[in-house]
């Protein structure tokens, strides 16, 4: 495909894609599968691939994040970010709206209410059309530039390409007053300047999703769905945040220039018509009596959302009625925030055991009085580690207050010190492990809160069932049939210890087991044989490394090729993976440091399970053959990972440091020590224009 062929297919799948996100993110209505949506985005990479000069940075294909930031810059808002007065009383609702309606000498003021996303505050500014930055509230004044982390969120437009508005129409020269287009317009020409603000959450469903993954990987679970999204929106490596399922609810426009708004659910029109996920649902409210009846309609309509709210926003509509009511020093006099009373329930906390995981990770669950709140029973709840107990100082015994977070996850909030037996004595975390005894270390993970208790025996028979039941996971090997009750009998019966052991089972072993006929014990050892030609990939995850997930499996399995190449990989080369950090590479070369794993893949090898990657990339060409390459700072439109692919398929090498053998050393801004290197040995340096020279001929 020629240049300008290739242009024009680019653009059409771009604009294609973002349709697609826009449906399914905002719109929740999608118009095509996964797997074809998943075509158009391959088709997509491979042709910004081959012509990475038509490469932009509102692709739909740069929401997987870039390189790690050192730290984040600072942005100065220019309009603040100031905090809402909040209530959960009636009265001083009411007190609200009257000395509103006071400054406004009578005059009639319409409210509007909106739901309260329990969320992240996040502003977004575009300038001609094109996100120029995204920070976070900080002190109101200035936040953190987290843009590369939200360009990850597939339903916040890169560029703005059209808006509407009813009832308008566009400014005369000189005139004063509100003045608007007329019906669309194009925002890249005539919206010089927009800024929004809105709310950064994850569903509650996508959060248990999340934990559960954590749980898997051995990484240790958020507390709420709040929380995980602030930690998310604060990670350095935008890459890791784009496979965090995050999502954004935008709720108000902070400051235009082109448009001339007079109301805010004129601007919440404007900008819902502009592409942005706005809620489906608001109330106006012309006195009082309206708004209190507003409020009990919300409070049940919030119960129906798939993310947590906390209450709802009252506004005054009218802009102009805004700037009139003004501000105080801290919040406007517009607008407050009415919060909900959380369901509570008061319960007695009987026991608190330890659940030991498959990475042999500590977890206090806080064994309850069984209690009826929000709707069911509950009877556990997650103390998540020694420092949440200690902080909450909760001992068995104590009289607890239980939340479900969201309707959903129950929490212990806190105790009533007022009515601890007096013989309670604050919990101590085993020194030994609950299952097997042996030996407890204390785990400090960097990015994590607080630090984590760990089993440090291999063979404790908690973590071999995890491991077996995380092999066998439908996103790993995909063994069917291979459930929690089942292993927990392998296990105790000593049929299995190690995942290998699992090929070695056999029909008459499998059938003596209990609710175990001879007929599902052959569907059993069907399923476990059949396993043995699964991708590489699926492999690599189901050995359960710490904090290697199925994404970074499948870029390990696609960069190696085969499990011999993996295991050998120093920390170095693994690095030069567009998935892996450091955390991740220093882990995985701890589990091939030991023997029993090693021996481990060797029986699984022995076994007959594929250890080669089917999805390995060939080269398409040898020009490049028996060169090697060291890239090192930013280049103009490639990223390293782009740069890399691109020698590899002309038949090239691409290395992590420099040697009197680099054949190149491919140099972009800010390029380090291995610039330095470059010339200490004489290493011909290349530009990314020399590169493309080089690869023209491929």
């Amino acid at each position: 495909m020629d240049k300008a062929a290739a242009q024009k297919r680019i653009h059409e799948l771009s604009a294609e894609i973002e349709r697609h996100n826009h449906a399914y993110y905002v719109e929740g209505a999608p118009t095509i599968s996964d797997r074809e949506f998943d075509r158009l985005l391959a088709e997509l990479t491979q042709l910004e691939t081959e012509h990475p000069d038509l490469l932009s940075p509102f692709s739909p294909t740069q929401r997987v994040g870039g390189r790690p930031l050192e730290e984040f810059k600072q942005v100065a808002h220019r309009v603040p970010m100031m905090s809402l007065d909040n209530t959960y009383s009636h009265e001083e609702l009411r007190d609200f709206v009257a000395r509103a309606e006071k400054i406004m000498e009578g005059r009639p003021i319409t409210w509007l209410l909106e739901p309260k996303v329990d969320g992240v505050a996040v502003t977004l500014r575009y300038e001609r059309g094109e996100l120029v930055h995204g920070a976070t509230r900080g002190d109101g004044r200035t936040g953190d530039d987290i843009t590369q982390n939200l360009k990850t969120i597939r339903s916040i437009p890169l560029k703005l390409e059209s808006g509407s508005l009813k009832n308008a129409r566009k400014k005369k020269k000189g005139e004063t007053g509100p003045g608007l287009f007329e019906g669309n317009f194009d925002a890249p020409t005539q919206l010089a300047t927009l800024e929004v603000r809105g709310e950064v959450y994850m569903t509650r469903e996508n959060f248990e999703k999340l934990n559960k993954e954590r749980e898997r990987k051995g990484e240790a679970t958020f507390v709420n769905p709040r929380n995980s999204s602030a930690g998310t929106l604060k990670l350095l490596d935008s890459r890791e945040v784009a496979r965090r399922p995050l999502e954004i609810l935008i709720y108000s426009v902070a400051e235009i220039r082109g448009v001339e708004l007079k109301s805010h659910h004129e601007a919440l029109a404007l900008i819902a018509s502009l592409g942005f996920p706005t809620h489906k649902r608001t109330w106006t409210c012309k006195n009082f009596t309206e708004i209190e009846k507003a409020l009990a309609d919300l409070d049940r309509y919030r119960k129906t959302l798939p993310y947590d709210t906390d209450g709802g926003v009252l506004k005054a509509d009218l802009l102009l009625q805004q700037r009139e009511l003004g501000q105080t020093s801290k919040a406007p006099r517009w607008a407050i925030a009415y919060k909900f009373e959380s369901e509570k329930a008061e319960t007695k906390l009987l026991d608190i055991q330890i659940q030991v995981g498959r990475t042999g990770a500590l977890t206090p669950v806080a064994i309850l009085e069984p209690v009826f709140v929000s709707g069911s029973t509950v009877s556990r709840a997650t103390l998540h580690n020694e420092s949440e107990i200690a902080r909450k100082d909760v001992r068995i015994g104590d009289t607890v207050i239980i939340e479900k977070s969201g309707e959903i996850i129950p929490a212990v909030l806190g105790i009533i010190a007022t009515r601890r037996p007096k013989n309670a004595k604050p919990y101590m975390m085993p020194r030994k492990c609950p299952v097997c005894g042996g030996e407890v270390t204390r785990d400090i993970v960097a990015g994590e809160e607080g630090s984590h208790l760990r089993c440090e025996n291999l063979s404790c028979p908690a973590q071999i069932k995890g491991r077996i039941q995380h092999f066998a996971h439908r996103g790993a090997m995909d063994i069917e049939g291979l459930g929690e009750a089942l292993v927990e009998q392998l296990v105790n019966q000593k049929l299995v210890q190690n995942i290998a052991d699992l090929y070695d089972l056999t029909i008459e072993q499998v059938s003596g087991l209990e609710r175990m006929a001879e007929k599902s014990a052959t569907n059993l050892i069907e399923g476990i044989q059949g396993s043995k030609t699964r991708e590489l990939w699926r492999l690599i995850f189901g050995l359960g490394i710490r904090h290697v997930g199925a994404a970074s499996a499948r870029s390990l399995a696609s960069h190696f090729g085969d499990m011999a190449k993996f295991e050998k990989a120093s920390i170095e080369q693994l690095l030069e993976i567009h998935d892996v950090g450091e955390v991740v590479a220093e882990s995985i070369r701890d589990f091939f440091q030991k023997k029993d794993n090693l021996d481990t893949i060797h029986r699984l090898k022995k076994a007959g399970l594929n250890m080669v990657s089917s999805s390995v990339e060939r080269p398409s060409s040898s020009v490049l053959t028996g060169k090697s390459f060291v890239l090192t700072g930013t280049l103009p439109t490639l990223t390293r990972d782009q740069a890399g692919d691109l020698i590899r398929q002309a038949g090239g090498e691409v290395k992590s440091s420099v040697s009197k053998k680099t054949s190149y050393v491919v140099a972009g801004e800010e390029a380090g020590s291995k610039l330095d290197d470059a010339k200490k040995f004489g290493v011909s340096i290349l530009d990314e224009a020399g590169l493309k020279k080089m690869l023209q001929k491929a």
